[in-house]
C-alpha cells in the first residue's frame, strides 16, 4: 500500500512530467530532473520524506544542465509555504532564481528575486520558465516612469511636439483629432500614478473601478506601455468576456501601441501568439477544454488584465485568471463587494465566508478593505464634462401599471391544453411570462413616439431616429419586440423601410450576433443610412437584446435606450444604463454648400417601462449584504402575490375584498402615464450609492481621525482630513461630492461634514433651514418689530447669500439696489437702523454663512 508521503511524491512527479521535465533520457532529449545528492530517479523509495539519503528535492536544469528551479516538495499535510526559507537558502546555495513550493496538492512558484510565492495548478514548462528569466523585473523604474496626458500620444505619433499645428493652441485640437490621437484625460493620469503609487509599496494587484465610458481601454494601453517600455513585463494577457469586446480590444492596442508593440488575438494566431507583446482573448476562449492549461505556461504573461473584473473572479472563470502569476490588473464599473455587511462571527459558516472571499472583487485584487487603487464614478464624469446623464422617460401601460402595484396584476389566460386559468402576477413574473402582445405595442410606440432623433438629419428635416438599444425579457420576446417596431416604422416611414430593417434582433440565437454588434457600433448594420447622402450612420436604428449588449459594449451614438423588461440587479441596471452616457461628435460634411456640421451630443433618452428607476431610488436595499450565487438550482415554488386571496380579489385600505380583473390577454393596453425627468449633476441614488463606502471606510474607520475628533481636538481632525483623506486618488471623497451625495443644497464645510459623519449632527442643513437657524438668533438679540419684520428678513438672507448686495453695502453705492432682483431700492429705504445693524450682525457672528 501506498503511504501518504509516497502519495505527494507521485503526485509532483506527474506534474513535472506533464509539463515536459524529464527523470531519465529519452528520445524528447536529455533528462533536466536533477535529484538532491544526485540520487537516481530508479533508486527512490515510497517514503520520500524519510529518505535515508536525505530530504529528495527535484533540481530543474535548463538546456545547457544549469540549475533553473528548485521543487521543493513536503508531504500532503504539511503547508509547503514552511519550507519557503529553506529552499530560498538551497536556490542560493546553488544559483538557481525560481522555487516550486509543493506537497502534491497545493503549489506556489516563487521568483526570489521578485515578489512572493504565486499559487499555481500546473508546473512551468522549461522553454517558458528560460523565457521568463529574462524577464527583470524594476518596480522602481515601474513606478518613476513620467505620465502626463500625452503618454499614448506619444507612441502613436513620436514627433508630434513638434508638430507646429499641436504647438498652437487653436489648432491642436483639431490636430489631436484628424490624426486620430488619443491624450490621456486627467483622472486617468491620476490612476495610472495610483498604481505606481501602489507598485512601489510591494503590491502586484490593482483594481481600478470606473463608470462605463470613462476609458478603461485608453487607460490599459497606457499600463500596457508602462509595464513593457519598463521591463516589468515582457508579455501581456488581456482577457474579456465577450467576443465583441476582443475585437474592440485588439482595434484599440493596435491603434494606440502599434507602432512600439505587436497585439494579436489569440484565437486567430495559436501558433504565433509568442511572438507577440499584447495577447486579447475571451475567457471562454481560454476555458475551452482546458486550453489555458493545455497550452499555456503559468509564466506566460507577466501581466494580466481582466476587463469587467468582477465577471473573471467568478465560477470556472477564476481558474483561468489565477493560473498565471504575476502582475493583475482588474478593470470595472460594478465590483461585486460580497464581504460587505458579512458578520464572521455571526452564523455564517467558515465554508460561505471562504466563498465570499473567492467572489469579492476587492479582495481578488488585492483590497482587503474593499477599497479599489483607484475610483472615478459616474458622478464625477458628469461633473467634469467627460460623461452624460440621462433624460428618464417612465412610461407606464395601464396593464403594468397594476403589475407594479402591491396586488400585482390578476389574468386570465388560456394554456397550452387548452385549459383557462386566472392567475395573480408581479413584475418579477414578468422575466418568466410575456403576457400580453397589446403592452407590447404600447411600449414600442411610446418608444418611437417619444424618443430623440439623430440631431444632424434633423438639421435637414429627414425623420432618422436615433440609434438605440432596446433590453428584453427574453429572446422570444425581443423576436416580438423586433417585429412590432419595424411594423411601425415601415407604416411611419414606407420609402425607407419596406425591407424590415428599422430594427433588428441581436441576441445569440442568431447568427453572426456578434459580428452584428460590431456592425452596429461601426454604423453598419443594415448596411449605410440613405436618408441623407453621404451622412455614415447604420441603416437599422435599433438593436433588440436580451444581454448581449450591456458589458463593456461601446457605440457612443447611442441617443435611446429602452427597459422593456423588469430589472432587479444593480450592476446589470450600471451596466445597462452606461450604454449611453459617452459623450459622441455629430459630424457630416455637406458637399453642397462645402459646410461641416458638427453636433455634440449632451443627453440620451432611457425609457423605462417597469419602474426599474424608481425601485433602484427609493426600495432597492443598499447596504444589504450581497447574498451568494446559488451553487445548485433548486425548482421554484410559485406562491400566490395575493397574499391567500383567491385570484382577481384584493383588499382595499378599509379591510374589503375587491374585485379588480382578471384582464384577459387578448384585451388591449395603452400608456397610462408617461413622465421625462432630466437627471441633474447631482446623478441618480445609485449613481451615488458606491460613494458612501467611502465615508465608511475613509473616515469612519480611520482611526487617527476618529481618535483626534472623540478627543475634541476639532481643529486638527478637519487639518487631518484636508490633508490624508479629502481628494486622495482612492475614491476622490471631497465636499462638493459630499454635498452632491446628501442632496444638501448649499456649500459645507469640512467640520460640518465630520459632525454628521461621526453623528453629532443627525443630518446636513439645507440652506433655508440654515437661514431660518440664523435670523431666529439674530431677533433674540435684535427683536423686530412686525411693521419692518418682513423687509428686514428679505434684506437679511439677501445679504448673508448675495455676494452683491453685501458688495453694493460696503461700497455705499446704494442706487445700485434699482437694478438688483434679490434686494431692490425700495426696500432699502424702508430699513431705517437695520441699514446698520443687519450687516453688523452678520459680519460679526455670521460671517461663514456667506459661502452658502
Amino acid at each position: 500500500m501506498i503511504n501518504k508521503e509516497a502519495q505527494a511524491r507521485i503526485k509532483i512527479n506527474k506534474l513535472l512530467e506533464e509539463s515536459g521535465w524529464r527523470f531519465e533520457d529519452s528520445e524528447k532529449g536529455k533528462a533536466n530532473i536533477q535529484l538532491e545528492s544526485n540520487i537516481k530517479y530508479s533508486e527512490l523509495g515510497n517514503d520520500f520524506e524519510n529518505e535515508t539519503h536525505g530530504f529528495i528535492d527535484f533540481l530543474l536544469l535548463d538546456k545547457d544542465g544549469r540549475a533553473l528551479v528548485v521543487v521543493e516538495a513536503k508531504r500532503e499535510s504539511i503547508d509547503p509555504l514552511s519550507a519557503k526559507e529553506q529552499a530560498r537558502n538551497y536556490a542560493r546555495n546553488i544559483g538557481a532564481r525560481f522555487i516550486i513550493l509543493s506537497n502534491g496538492n497545493i503549489h506556489y512558484f516563487w521568483d526570489i528575486k521578485h515578489g512572493n510565492p504565486d499559487t499555481i495548478s500546473r508546473f512551468p514548462t522549461q522553454d517558458s520558465i528560460t523565457q521568463y528569466e529574462k524577464y527583470t523585473p524594476n518596480p522602481e523604474e515601474l513606478a518613476q516612469t513620467f505620465i502626463d496626458e500625452n503618454y499614448i500620444v506619444a507612441t502613436q505619433l513620436p514627433n508630434f511636439a513638434n508638430d507646429p499645428d499641436f504647438k498652437n493652441e487653436s489648432t491642436r485640437s483639431d490636430f489631436l483629432r484628424n490624426n486620430r490621437l488619443k491624450q490621456l484625460r486627467p483622472y486617468q493620469v491620476q490612476a495610472i500614478k495610483a498604481l505606481q503609487e501602489s507598485a512601489k509599496e510591494g503590491n502586484q494587484r490593482f483594481l481600478f473601478e470606473m463608470a462605463t465610458g470613462t476609458g478603461k481601454t485608453l487607460i490599459s494601453s497606457a499600463v500596457i506601455k508602462l509595464f513593457l517600455k519598463s521591463g516589468n513585463a515582457r508579455r501581456v494577457l488581456f482577457l474579456v468576456d465577450r467576443l465583441e469586446l476582443e475585437d474592440q480590444a485588439f482595434k484599440a492596442f493596435r491603434d494606440y501601441l502599434g507602432h512600439d508593440f505587436n497585439t494579436v488575438i489569440y484565437k486567430d494566431s495559436r501558433d504565433s501568439w509568442q511572438n507577440a507583446s499584447i495577447v486579447v482573448s475571451t475567457i471562454q476562449t481560454f476555458m475551452s477544454g482546458d486550453r489555458y492549461r493545455k497550452e499555456f505556461s503559468p509564466t506566460d504573461f507577466e501581466l494580466v488584465i481582466s476587463d469587467e473584473a468582477h465577471r473573471s473572479i467568478g465560477g470556472n472563470s477564476r481558474a483561468v485568471f489565477e493560473y498565471f502569476v504575476g502582475y493583475k490588473l482588474g478593470l470595472t464599473a460594478t465590483p461585486k463587494d460580497y464581504l460587505r455587511g458579512f458578520d464572521v462571527e455571526g452564523i455564517d459558516t467558515q465554508r460561505e465566508f471562504e466563498r465570499r472571499q473567492l467572489l469579492d472583487t476587492y479582495k481578488t485584487f488585492g483590497c482587503p478593505a474593499g477599497e479599489p487603487t483607484f475610483s472615478y464614478d459616474l458622478l464625477l464624469g458628469v461633473k467634469d464634462g467627460f460623461l452624460i446623464n440621462p433624460v428618464l422617460v417612465d412610461a407606464r401601460t395601464d396593464i403594468t401599471t397594476q403589475l407594479l402595484s402591491d396586488k400585482g396584476l390578476s389574468i386570465h389566460k388560456v394554456t397550452d391544453t387548452g385549459e383557462s386559468v386566472d392567475e395573480v402576477f408581479t413584475e418579477r413574473h414578468y422575466e418568466r411570462t410575456v403576457f400580453n402582445e397589446e403592452t407590447n405595442i404600447a411600449m414600442c410606440k411610446a418608444f418611437i413616439d417619444n424618443g430623440l432623433f439623430d440631431p444632424i438629419a434633423q438639421e435637414y428635416n429627414v425623420p432618422l431616429f436615433g440609434k438605440s438599444i432596446v433590453f428584453c425579457v427574453s429572446q422570444k420576446h425581443a423576436a416580438r419586440i423586433t417585429n412590432i417596431l419595424n411594423r411601425m416604422a415601415f407604416e411611419r416611414w414606407p420609402d425607407q423601410y419596406s425591407e424590415s430593417d428599422f430594427a433588428m434582433q441581436v441576441t445569440s440565437q442568431v447568427q453572426n450576433a456578434q459580428q452584428m454588434t460590431i456592425n452596429f457600433s461601426n454604423n453598419r448594420l443594415g448596411g449605410q443610412s440613405s436618408s441623407l447622402g453621404g451622412y455614415d450612420t447604420s441603416k437599422t436604428r435599433v438593436a433588440v437584446t436580451v444581454g448581449m449588449m450591456t458589458t463593456g459594449y461601446d457605440c457612443q451614438d447611442i441617443l435611446n435606450i429602452a427597459l422593456m423588461r423588469p430589472l432587479f440587479s444593480p450592476s446589470d441596471f450600471v451596466q445597462i444604463k452606461g450604454r449611453g452616457t459617452r459623450k459622441y461628435l455629430f459630424e457630416y460634411k455637406d458637399y453642397g454648400n462645402d459646410d461641416v456640421i458638427k453636433i455634440e451630443k449632451d443627453k440620451y433618452k432611457f425609457f423605462d417601462f417597469f419602474a426599474t428607476c424608481e425601485y433602484f431610488e427609493n426600495e432597492f436595499l443598499y447596504n444589504e449584504k450581497i447574498e451568494l450565487p446559488v451553487i445548485k438550482k433548486t425548482p421554484e415554488v410559485e406562491t400566490s402575490a395575493d397574499g391567500g386571496l383567491s385570484h382577481g380579489e384584493f383588499v382595499d385600505e378599509n379591510g374589503s375584498k375587491i374585485f379588480k380583473g382578471p384582464i384577459d390577454l387578448s384585451s388591449s393596453d395603452d400608456i397610462a402615464s408617461l413622465v421625462e425627468t432630466p437627471v441633474g449633476i447631482e446623478g441618480m441614488r445609485i449613481d451615488r450609492e458606491g460613494f458612501r463606502r467611502a465615508l465608511e471606510e475613509d473616515v469612519l474607520n480611520n482611526e487617527t481621525l476618529k481618535n483626534m475628533w472623540e478627543n475634541g481636538d476639532v481643529g486638527a481632525a478637519e487639518d487631518f482630513a484636508k490633508k490624508h483623506i479629502f481628494d486622495k486618488p482612492k475614491y476622490f471623497l471631497n465636499l462638493d461630492k459630499i454635498r452632491r451625495l446628501f442632496n444638501v443644497d448649499r456649500r459645507i464645510t469640512v467640520k460640518e461634514f465630520l459632525e454628521v459623519a461621526f453623528g453629532n449632527k443627525d443630518k446636513f442643513e439645507m440652506k433655508d433651514s440654515l437661514l431660518e437657524s440664523e435670523w431666529e438668533r439674530f431677533m433674540e438679540i435684535n427683536p423686530v418689530d412686525q411693521a419692518h419684520f418682513a423687509v428686514v428678513k428679505t434684506f437679511f438672507k439677501a445679504y448673508i447669500t448675495d455676494e452683491k448686495v453685501r458688495e453694493i453695502i460696503k461700497s455705499r453705492q446704494t442706487a445700485r439696489f434699482n437694478t438688483e432682483s434679490s434686494f431692490n431700492f425700495e426696500e432699502y429705504q424702508q430699513l431705517n437702523g437695520y441699514k446698520t445693524i443687519v450687516p453688523q450682525y452678520i459680519n460679526d457672528y455670521a460671517y461663514q454663512l456667506t459661502n452658502l
